[in-house]
């Protein structure tokens, strides 16, 4: 089962889904491991019953990169850093956001030429890397790109064997995969440091992220972040802030490409100048292709909860305490009771009407409850200003031949990339 599991996680999820219907019980590397797939049931693990679970093993793993990060802290030091940090996300930040998640469409579609072959996954990743550098700690990384994409990749390989019984023991060892999983790390921390060190040899509030975590007092306590605990947020928001968005628009060009019809239609409201944040709520139809590129292929295609006591799933199975609930959004999106002829892409299923009769725990791109993704309004904002802003120039085609296959590691990546070849938008 293991071996099923790791070769393709999410496959073998939904087949597990559609074999045994909305829980199935797993014994995953030692583990129970319950999957949750009705809407009724992730709703009471994320939100009715959530201080009876902590999250599980893979996140907690991760705290070997991102430390006591928002991902990663439990409890009242999770509000704590959730507090401190929620204002950089607040309606008048995004504002000011948009500007610059624009300007850097503008300039990466400028720099791209004709017939020029690009894999997509790479410059989406550098585009969004940009971005959040600029608007969450006024840094340029853009030359760091490069390096931050092997890092990154090399991290999250590393993942694929936290699942694996006595991983523990295997970090001990001096072998390969953990050389190179250091390595990387090392490379972030210098990165992100030097961002931090400029920072505070400036002294400069420029009102972004990194100032309010360098100068955050929380509510309660008038405590400060520990110079540790600035690195932890700032890295897992550097990390989260683009490696998600960018495979979210990577799979939207994808599918793009492969329905030129719905690509039109796209293009037929974006207008000619580059769009802002005000021209956000005209924009529709660009928010269904992305929602529905999220629906097909989710960056966080699982949440894990391991519980912490006895725990009941409907009344249909007794849980015992460190029981694993494991919540697939790429297995919920693909159910035909709430999504008809599931691989097909429709960005109407998203018209208000069809949005209405689904129940909301159906479609959890970013998660939910106390702990959903405390970037989601950004990622929205991002993704749909991206998109709006290269389509006015680019239609993107996949290279002939070129093999589009997911590989599941903390996000849903393409496998192999996504090569495409860079067509111009008839006047543009």
């Amino acid at each position: 089962m293991v071996r099923h599991f790791r070769k393709d996680a999410p496959g073998f999820l939904l087949r597990t889904h559609e074999q045994y219907g909305d829980v199935a019980f797993l014994r995953l590397g030692g583990q129970d491991v319950y999957l949750l797939s009705h809407p009724e049931y992730i709703r009471d693990v994320l939100v009715t019953h959530q201080s009876n679970f902590t999250k599980s093993r893979v996140l907690q793993r991760s705290k070997k990169l991102l430390g006591e990060g928002l991902l990663t802290s439990e409890g009242q030091l999770h509000l704590r850093q959730r507090r401190m940090i929620q204002p950089a996300f607040h309606r008048e930040k995004l504002r000011g956001y948009a500007t610059a998640m624009t300007d850097w469409a503008v300039r990466t579609r400028d720099r791209w030429q004709a017939g020029q072959v690009v894999d997509m996954s790479e410059e989406m990743a550098r585009l969004t890397l940009g971005i959040v550098g600029q608007t969450l700690f006024s840094a340029n990384v853009e030359e760091d790109a490069p390096e931050v994409g092997r890092a990154l990749s090399a991290i999250l390989e590393m993942f694929n064997l936290v699942m694996l019984p006595y991983s523990e023991l295997l970090e001990k060892l001096p072998l390969p995969f953990m050389r190179r999983f250091n390595e990387a790390r090392d490379t972030l921390d210098r990165i992100v440091y030097r961002i931090i060190g400029e920072r505070r040899a400036s002294g400069e509030d420029t009102g972004d992220l990194l100032s309010m975590l360098l100068m955050a007092r929380d509510e309660e306590d008038d405590g400060a972040m520990s110079d540790e605990q600035v690195r932890n947020e700032a890295l897992t928001l550097f990390l989260a802030g683009h490696e998600t968005t960018a495979n979210a628009l990577t799979w939207s060009w994808y599918l793009l490409s492969q329905h030129p019809e719905i690509a039109a239609r796209m293009r037929a409201e974006i207008g000619t100048e580059p769009p802002g944040f005000e021209d956000l709520p005209r924009l529709k139809y660009v928010e269904m292709v992305l929602a529905e590129a999220l629906r097909l292929y989710p960056p966080a295609w699982a949440i894990g909860r391991k519980a912490i006591g006895p725990y009941k799933i409907g009344d249909r199975y007794e849980c015992d305490p460190g029981s694993i609930m494991l919540m697939s959004p790429y297995v919920m999106h693909r159910d035909a009771k709430y999504f008809p002829k599931p691989e097909r892409f429709d960005p109407d299923r998203w018209l208000p009407e069809n949005v209405a009769q689904r129940p909301k725990f159906s479609y959890v791109p970013f998660g939910g409850g106390t702990r959903v993704c405390i970037g989601e309004r950004f990622a929205w904002m991002e993704g749909v200003l991206l998109l709006a802003t290269i389509a006015q120039r680019w239609s993107p085609k996949l290279v002939a031949g070129h093999v589009v296959r997911h590989k599941a590691l903390l996000t849903l990546r393409p496998e192999f990339g996504m090569k495409m070849v860079l067509e111009p938008v008839a006047g543009a």
